[in-house]
């Protein structure tokens, strides 16, 4: 091959991984833009429910990695994939008479109604170590069989719990969210574009592997 023809496709390679890294950069800079816009409303429902806005911000992650229009299996809906029947109580709860199943879809509704049902289940289980590990079970698969993985302990304690739940996928949205939680917790601050886009393709990755092993839905009285 020809010394011209070499320099030619090298500039065209060069080219290529410039555009490639251009598009990423943009791309992560619109994920880190995108992070920050549920903010404030993460807070409020924090603020008004007594809740880690850390661990409302985990569950968001991992619920719909922060897609404001998924729609689960089950009908649950938006940021926290809040059931039409959780919404129904949380706006009972509010006082909200012009409450809406499509309002789910509205991301300070989602998070508030998300938020004041997770704040519910975790004053259930306050005589535990770690309430929170016992309300998430609950979000995830119903208080029904948070109760009955509760009921074999001698004492609440999160450890012996999440090990004895025999839904894998609950037991894993359990430790995901709570490992989620203690990141943000230790890097408080927003994301660098880089450090977003590795965490997006990583949280790609994961996802598919979990889609591959997933079974069914288990939320069934949430």
């Amino acid at each position: 091959m020809r010394p011209q023809h070499l320099v030619k496709i090298s500039l065209i390679c060069a080219a290529a991984l410039s555009a490639s890294a251009a598009a990423l950069y943009l791309w992560g800079a619109r994920l880190v833009a995108q992070s920050q816009i549920y903010e404030p409303f993460i807070a409020e429902a924090a603020k008004r429910y007594h809740l880690d806005p850390h661990l409302i911000r985990a569950v968001i992650w991992r619920e719909s990695d922060f897609q404001p229009n998924v729609l689960g299996a089950a009908r649950e809906r938006g940021l926290m994939q809040v059931t039409p029947n959780a919404g129904k109580e949380w706006a009972r709860a509010e006082k909200i008479s012009t409450f809406r199943e499509t309002d789910l879809l509205d991301p300070r509704t989602n998070i508030m109604a998300g938020g004041w049902y997770l704040a519910r289940a975790i004053v259930r289980w306050n005589n535990a170590d770690h309430p929170e590990a016992f309300a998430l079970a609950e979000y995830n698969a119903g208080r029904t069989h948070a109760r009955r993985w509760a009921q074999p302990l001698p004492r609440w304690e999160a450890a012996p719990f999440i090990a004895g739940i025999d839904y894998p996928t609950t037991k894993a949205y359990v430790r995901d969210i709570l490992e989620k939680r203690d990141e943000y917790q230790n890097r408080p601050h927003t994301p660098t574009v880089w450090r977003a886009v590795r965490n997006k393709l990583a949280a790609h990755i994961w996802r598919w592997r979990q889609h591959m092993k997933k079974t069914p839905s288990t939320r069934q009285d949430v």
